[in-house]
């Protein structure tokens, strides 16, 4: 590890961009949402390959989970950003 020398010919870097938020980022929120609804599904039927509802129900959530944050992912620009 080197450490770099700034010599006066060496123009400035530009000011990074500010950090703003973007609308897309409010889609992680419905995971957030729907799982704190418990009564919505607190339930045994219908059940699905034997698992209740209450339990399958959450696996789908973590599923959706995962397409929600890929797709702010790639809106956000993925790999890009660094």
């Amino acid at each position: 590890m080197q450490a770099t020398i700034k010599t006066a010919a060496e123009p400035d870097p530009p000011p990074a961009e500010p950090h703003r938020a973007r609308p897309v980022r409010l889609l992680l929120l419905l995971p957030f949402v729907a799982m704190l609804a418990v009564p919505t599904f607190n339930f045994a039927e219908p059940a699905l390959f034997g698992l209740p509802f209450f339990y399958w129900y959450q696996l789908l959530w973590i599923l959706i989970c995962s397409a929600l944050i890929g797709v702010v992912y790639i809106v956000e620009g993925g790999s890009e950003r660094r």
